[in-house]
């Protein structure tokens, strides 16, 4: 089998077989000139079913992820509620990842929970209570976020794959954080795969987009690439050619800066957990974290993300944001260039003021791919600005 970047580049890729363009056409078109009535050229009718764009794209990143098929849609929670449609009914019940992505709690509580489907919230990190949460015979999916969004949390998939399918239930794992290139769910026992590609998979901060890898399995009589598909195809929330080109460009060289997002946070986060005014590192790439040791045999690397929480509390961590350059105060992550992010009121604000608050004394930084020593020197002025205020100035390490 061909490697990972090998894969990414030619999977779904192959050049324009009418002018030997190495890469393919964009098909900017709705629709497609049927040669008889419902006599149909390569499949093709309509964009909202099929586009060759979109279907090199899911083809690609379905090869990356060991899937049976993809399906790309209009932004990452578009390819979450797709999905959750497809699959639930009024009465079933989700077990919930308590450390995740704002905007998935949102749409499980404020979108489906009138609709009459119920979720519990459990640690990622503790398999007894993952079992405990599960209602025999309503609980229908387990949905994880690992690394989860912003504390970085660790969950073990063959485990939690195992209580999934014990309770006749699916395990769904949103992979943005990791991306294919450090970690394949369904490779461990997860039944599906979503993904923001807005994130790494896109890689450049210019495309909005999400994405859902099926394993070759079946739920409720019905194989789940028969029921994703039709979802796409009736809710038609998909993504347009445009969006599916960017991200496939960006999946061709995902392994590249995969490499450089991770070597640079690890080495920021040597050098972050020794600066006064650090209460805590999260990243699973240093050894005192909890999960190190999970996430080196899970993952092929640790990632780009690393999450501070500050000694001083709120006020430093809101100082710090608004004082980096390179690292830009914006939502979102995984493109080349570095931001900084107050999840408490930015992402997660949907989550304020309950159990699964983000703590109002941490920030999260999404590493880019610029020069370390640029980025260090960019921290350093930060943690200057946070700690400017305190009565005994603690003085920062050389950078």
């Amino acid at each position: 089998m061909p490697g990972f970047n090998t894969t990414a580049i030619h999977a779904g890729q192959e050049p324009d077989p009418l002018t030997g363009a190495v890469i393919p056409p964009i098909y900017q078109t709705s629709t497609f000139v049927q040669d008889g009535i419902n006599v149909l050229r390569a499949g093709h009718e309509y964009s909202r079913g099929s586009n060759p764009t979109r279907n090199g794209f899911e083809a690609q990143l379905t090869a990356l992820e060991h899937g049976a098929a993809g399906f790309a849609f209009a932004s990452g929670l578009a390819a979450e509620d797709a999905l959750l449609r497809a699959l639930l009914r009024p009465g079933d019940h989700i077990v919930l990842g308590g450390d995740g992505y704002g905007g998935t709690n949102r749409l499980v509580n404020h979108l489906l929970g009138p609709w009459g489907v119920a979720n519990t919230a459990v640690d990622i990190t503790d398999l007894d209570a993952v079992a405990a949460a599960v209602r025999p015979g309503e609980t229908a999916l387990l949905w994880v976020e690992t690394p989860s969004n912003p504390l970085l949390g660790i969950a073990d998939l063959a485990g939690w794959a195992r209580v999934a399918h014990d309770a006749g239930a699916l395990l769904v794992v949103d992979n943005t954080f990791a991306s294919p290139y450090l970690q394949r769910p369904l490779d461990l026992g997860a039944d599906v795969v979503v993904h923001s590609t807005t994130k790494y998979i896109g890689g450049h901060s210019d495309v909005l987009g999400g994405a859902v890898v099926v394993a070759d399995r079946a739920f409720r009589g019905k194989a789940l690439a028969e029921a994703v598909g039709y979802q796409q195809f009736a809710g038609g929330a998909v993504a347009g050619p445009q969006d599916c080109y960017l991200a496939a460009r960006g999946l061709k060289t995902l392994g590249l800066r995969m490499e450089r997002h991770g070597s640079n946070a690890l080495a920021l986060a040597r050098w972050l957990r020794d600066q006064p005014g650090i209460a805590e590192v999260l990243y699973p790439g240093l050894p005192e974290h909890p999960g190190h040791e999970l996430a080196a045999r899970q993952m092929s690397g640790f990632g780009g993300i690393v999450s501070l929480q500050f000694a001083a509390g709120e006020a430093a961590a809101r100082t710090f944001a608004e004082s980096t350059r390179l690292f830009a105060l914006s939502v979102s992550l995984g493109g080349v260039e570095s931001l900084v992010c107050y999840c408490s009121e930015m992402t997660h604000a949907s989550v304020r003021g309950t159990e699964l608050a983000v703590p109002t004394d941490l920030v999260r930084l999404s590493v880019g791919v610029e020069d370390v020593a640029d980025l260090r020197a960019d921290l350093a002025a930060g943690l200057e600005a946070a700690l400017a205020a305190a009565p005994d100035r603690p003085v920062l390490s050389a950078v």
